[in-house]
């Protein structure tokens, strides 16, 4: 349907209130990744959805931005049925491999730990979206409007009322719900008056492709040095991409390196079993940040994803972290729909709140704290971190619990996600 199309059926801010005294049973604002999942998930549920993207074209595509994309995040978009259009262009890893610097002992978590097919997935921005995008494009109860600016909202006893700005144009669009996925500024936030807790690292990520000489063997590697995790992620086409931690000044020298010196240091952090390396594209920096928010929810108004928090990216654990807020909150809205309550209750949003919050609190905390413990000489430090790493690589159950919590499988689990046929042995 094309922008035209739409603006023709979105009413105009004269419009008399229908019957039912709403436009849609639910407003997504941002287009991303997350937000599509959200109105994916929703395909079947019988709600009126309308999907609101501000961008024309994405910049994290254009940066090229990748993800780990854990294994219960697979499930859940296997839940939804678009799984299948996503794994052609991802590549798998069946092995982690995390070290501390030059220190010789390397924990190992392998698929057969868990008797599973694959460990996770990695997959840059566009080999999420655009089936995605696909995907919603082709849900019958699901409207996409973008470009559109939402300029202002207004919630009432019973609807929220969300006005914006479509080619110049105000419109008002009546609606039961609002759901924030507008990324870790959410204006919608903001404007609500939802107030956030966290705090800015002294520390910023280098990104970057590589082609290294030898295969990548699906393995991933988490190495922790003093300045920063330095991670590892294989792509398809036997590339890999970097995420290299370091303090801001020394990130912003690395980032200014010509290709050949960037290299010759990427190399030390790197090591030598994959042979020789070619970088691919241009470098990006992005600052890290923590971030958890009051509260998820208000009447006619739920928080997912980079609105709702942020973490360290050490473990990769952020958009996997946000996709699980879309499964959660549309199975809580569903179910309530279903049983003819009013999705945009506070009652019912308090459900996906106390289910998120706290399994959020709990990962937050775990990449804080991985990343101070390992990112320092303190040492006493050194010495208790090393002996934790030697403990979990020969103690099975302190093992498998750190593998089950960086993969999602500790929590609850969204019914979505709950299909692991083809995902496990």
């Amino acid at each position: 349907m094309s922008l035209t199309q739409l603006t023709q059926i979105l009413p105009s801010s004269h419009t008399p209130i229908n019957q039912r005294g709403y436009d849609y049973d639910l407003v997504i604002v941002g287009a991303g990744i997350v937000g599509l999942t959200l109105a994916a998930a929703l395909k079947d549920s019988g709600l009126s959805i309308l999907l609101i993207e501000a961008k024309v074209t994405s910049a994290a595509v254009a940066k090229g931005q990748t993800y780990a994309v854990h294994l219960l995040s697979a499930r859940i978009f296997q839940g939804i049925g678009i799984w299948d259009k996503i794994l052609p262009n991802i590549a798998k890893y069946r092995q982690v491999r995390l070290s501390d610097a030059d220190y010789s002992e390397v924990v190992k978590f392998q698929n057969s730990d868990l008797g599973l097919q694959e460990l996770g997935y990695v997959g840059e921005h566009y080999a999420l979206l655009q089936p995605l995008q696909e995907f919603v494009a082709g849900c019958k109860n699901v409207t996409y409007l973008s470009p559109a600016e939402v300029v202002s909202t207004q919630n009432e006893q019973d609807i929220v009322t969300i006005n914006i700005n479509v080619e110049g144009e105000n419109r008002s669009i009546r609606s039961k719900l609002l759901a924030a996925a507008d990324g870790s500024k959410s204006p919608i936030r903001q404007a609500a008056g939802i107030k956030t807790k966290g705090w800015k690292y002294w520390q910023s990520c280098v990104v970057a492709f590589v082609k290294p000489e030898k295969s990548h063997n699906y393995t991933a590697y988490e190495k922790f040095w003093s300045s920063g995790p330095f991670a590892i992620l294989p792509l398809p086409g036997n590339r890999c991409r970097i995420v290299w931690t370091a303090p801001h000044e020394e990130a912003k020298a690395l980032s200014a390196l010509s290709d050949e010196d960037f290299l010759a240091e990427l190399t030390k952090y790197y090591g030598d079993q994959m042979g020789k390396l070619e970088l691919l594209g241009d470098r990006f920096i992005f600052q890290v940040q923590l971030m958890q928010s009051d509260r998820y929810v208000l009447p006619r108004l739920a928080l997912v994803g980079d609105a709702a928090h942020n973490c360290h990216p050490v473990g990769g654990q952020g958009l996997n972290l946000g996709i699980r807020d879309a499964a959660a909150l549309a199975e809580v809205i569903q179910t309530a729909n279903q049983a003819g309550e009013d999705i945009g209750k506070i009652e019912i949003l308090k459900k996906y709140e106390s289910w998120r919050r706290k399994e959020n609190l709990t990962i937050l905390g775990f990449t804080d704290l991985l990343d101070r413990v390992f990112s320092n000489n303190f040492f006493p430090v050194v010495i208790v971190r090393r002996l934790g790493l030697c403990l979990m690589q020969r103690v099975p159950m302190l093992k498998i619990f750190a593998l089950k919590l960086m993969i999602g499988l500790k929590g609850k689990t969204p019914e979505l996600g709950k299909n692991d046929k083809m995902l496990t042995r």
